[in-house]
């Protein structure tokens, strides 16, 4: 496969990403919505659901960015003369460090005492 083609299937797979993006965003409000009601009526069936949700999102972005990490790996590989890919492997590296942290958090913190956010 050439380097258009390659670069071609690239995009049309972030495009994807993009769509599941917008269903991370409208999850988010959703648990934004039970979270308020947990923290304001004591509804633990809110609480429950806000921490499913966030369970949901979290390991999708941990698996998006694990994508989004290997990818920026094998460019490293690839064009081992461009330095910016470097950088940008261990950009991807961080965010996908922080995702897993995050999703630990949104595992384990029953009392969600603890405000996470995703980028």
């Amino acid at each position: 496969m050439n380097d258009l083609e390659e670069r071609l299937k690239t995009l049309k797979i972030e495009d994807f990403i993009w769509i599941i993006y917008i269903g991370i965003i409208m999850l988010s409000l959703y648990s934004n919505v039970l979270e308020r009601d947990y923290l304001i009526n004591k509804n633990n069936r809110s609480k429950n659901k806000y921490r499913n949700i966030n369970i949901l999102v979290f390991t999708t972005l941990v698996i998006v960015y694990a994508y989004f990490t290997k990818s920026t790996y094998d460019d490293c590989k690839k064009h081992k003369e461009n330095k910016y890919n470097n950088i940008s492997l261990i950009a991807t590296s961080l965010t996908l460090i922080s995702g897993i942290l995050f999703l630990y958090i949104a595992t384990n913190d029953s009392e969600i005492e603890t405000e996470i956010a995703f980028s």
